[in-house]
């Protein structure tokens, strides 16, 4: 069974799912980071060289080829659930879903805090970054939430705090989980 994270950029899918695979024992893949290196070209490049669709299929076939494997903590990319298909693969293969539900505020001042998302990540429209931002969690938050077997807020929580939270979930779902060393 594979552990997947799905939320807006900024939610701490990535930062979540790496500390997550060592409490969990688990191997963690990051779905952007696996097109990159595929690719050999950032998202931001996959984006200004051959659009958001070409992207949207590679990522299709990511999330295709990962749900491949088994008992791996797997971070989508932000956009992952509008394509109905990406979710049903994972669920079809048994993974369990958590939503990192983050705020535009606090997805804004994230994104901002961090210069590698700003450089490898593109801008999806021509407004302003909050603008943007506000818009697409808007826009995306029934799909998150459609593709969601557990909602995780992630605002005002570290990522230890959301991390342990997700294994209380696993451990009281019935799901197995391999005890580590907590988070510190």
């Amino acid at each position: 069974m594979n552990v997947v994270l799905v939320g807006f950029r900024g939610s701490g899918k990535s930062t979540v799912g790496r500390l997550l695979g060592v409490r969990l024992n688990r191997e963690f893949i990051d779905c952007d980071d696996f097109i990159e290196k595929r690719t050999q070209l950032s998202i931001r490049e996959i984006f200004e060289r051959h659009g958001e669709s070409h992207f949207r299929t590679l990522e299709s076939e990511a999330i295709a080829e990962i749900s491949k494997l088994d008992g791996k903590v797997i971070a989508t990319g932000g956009g992952a659930v509008l394509k109905y298909q990406n979710m049903q693969v994972f669920k079809r293969a048994g993974a369990v879903v958590f939503f990192l539900k983050v705020s535009p505020e606090a997805a804004y001042e994230r994104i901002q805090g961090d210069p590698a998302s700003r450089t490898r990540r593109p801008a999806l429209s021509d407004k302003d970054p909050f603008t943007e931002i506000r818009e697409q969690i808007e826009l995306r938050a029934p799909y998150y939430l459609q593709a969601a077997d557990v909602v995780v807020p992630a605002d005002g929580r570290g990522a230890a705090e959301v991390v342990e939270e997700i294994a209380r979930h696993l451990a009281g779902g019935g799901h197995e989980e391999r005890e580590t060393a907590p988070i510190a």
